[in-house]
C-alpha cells in the first residue's frame, strides 16, 4: 500500500514535466519536417525566377525574390534537408567516438595520456583555420570536407568532456569488481560507465548539433562547401545580403531558421539530458 502511494507522485511528475519538453521539442521538430518535405512542399521551382530580384513579399512569392528573382520560400524549403543531415552525422559521429575514446581513457591511463595529449594539440587549431585547410587539401570536396573537418576538429573537445565525467566512476567499486572479472575494458565501458555519463553523453550530442549547425553554416556563408546555385541557408544569406534593405526576408528567414533548428535543438537534448539523469535515492 505505501509503495503505491509513493509510486503516484512520480507518474504524475512525468506527465507534468512530459508538456514543457514537447513544447521545447516541437519547433525543432516542425522546422526538421518542413525541411524533409520542403522539396514537396514548394510552390515554385528552385532556380527559375519569378519576381523582381529583392522583389518585397507580395503575392507571387510569399517572401520576396532573391538577388536573381527566385522565389525566397521556395529556396528556403529546399535548403535545410542538407544542412540538418550533415549536422545529424556530425553530432553522432563526435559524439560516438568521444564516448568510446573517454571512457577507454579513464579504463587506460597510459592510452588516456596519449589521447589527451592529442586532444590538447587538436584544441588548439582555430575551427575556421582547419576547416580552410581541409578544404584546401581537398578540392571538390564541399560539404565533406566541411563535415571531415567538423568531426577532426570537434572529437578532441568532446573527448575532454566524456573523459572528464566518466573519470571519478574508473574508482567506483563495481567498476573495480568488474576489472577483477577480467572484463575487457569494452565491456566495462559500455555496461558500467556508459550508463552513468549517458546525460552527460545526450547533452554533449546536443552542444555537438548546435555547433555543427553553425559550423556548416559558416562555411557556407564562407563559400567553402555548397557552390551556387545550389540551395543552402547560409549561402542564401550571403547571397542576398547586399539587397537586405530591399527584401529583408531574403536573408531572415535563413537566419531564423538557423538559429531557430540549432536553439530548439539544444533545448530539447538538455530536457532529455535532464531527464535520463541518474536520481539520486532517498531513505524513506
Amino acid at each position: 500500500m505505501s509503495a503505491a502511494k509513493t509510486a503516484a507522485p512520480a507518474v504524475g511528475g512525468r506527465t507534468r514535466t512530459r508538456g514543457p519538453a514537447l513544447r521545447r521539442v516541437a519547433p525543432g521538430l516542425l522546422l526538421v519536417a518542413l525541411a524533409l518535405t520542403g522539396p514537396w512542399l514548394a510552390a515554385h521551382p528552385l532556380d527559375t525566377p519569378v519576381t523582381a530580384p529583392y522583389a518585397a513579399a507580395g503575392d507571387g512569392a510569399v517572401l520576396g525574390g532573391d538577388q536573381l528573382g527566385r522565389d525566397v520560400l521556395s529556396r528556403l524549403l529546399h535548403g535545410g534537408t542538407a544542412l540538418i543531415a550533415g549536422a545529424l552525422l556530425i553530432a553522432l559521429v563526435v559524439t560516438a567516438l568521444a564516448t568510446v575514446l573517454g571512457c577507454l581513457a579513464v579504463l587506460r591511463p597510459r592510452l588516456g595520456g596519449a589521447i589527451e595529449r592529442t586532444a590538447d594539440v587538436f584544441i588548439l587549431l582555430p575551427p575556421v583555420l582547419g576547416i580552410m585547410l581541409i578544404a584546401l587539401a581537398w578540392p571538390g570536396g564541399g560539404r565533406r570536407a566541411v563535415i571531415a573537418a567538423a568531426i577532426v576538429l570537434g572529437t578532441p573537445y568532446a573527448v575532454r568532456i566524456v573523459a572528464s565525467a566518466a573519470a571519478p566512476l574508473a574508482s567506483a567499486g563495481y567498476v573495480e569488481a568488474a576489472t577483477a572479472r577480467g572484463e575487457s575494458p569494452s565491456s566495462i565501458a559500455l555496461r558500467e560507465i556508459l550508463p552513468n555519463v549517458r546525460a552527460t553523453v545526450l547533452a554533449l550530442f546536443g552542444l555537438r548539433f548546435v555547433e555543427a549547425v553553425y559550423v556548416i553554416s559558416m562555411a557556407g556563408f564562407l563559400q567553402i562547401g555548397p557552390q551556387p546555385p545550389a540551395a543552402d541557408w547560409a549561402l542564401m544569406i550571403r547571397e542576398n545580403a547586399p539587397g537586405i534593405l530591399l527584401n529583408p526576408w531574403a536573408v531572415l528567414a535563413p537566419s531564423l531558421a538557423i538559429a531557430v533548428l540549432a536553439i530548439s535543438f539544444n533545448l530539447a537534448s538538455a530536457s532529455l539530458a535532464t531527464r535520463s539523469a541518474p536520481k539520486a535515492v532517498t531513505p524513506s
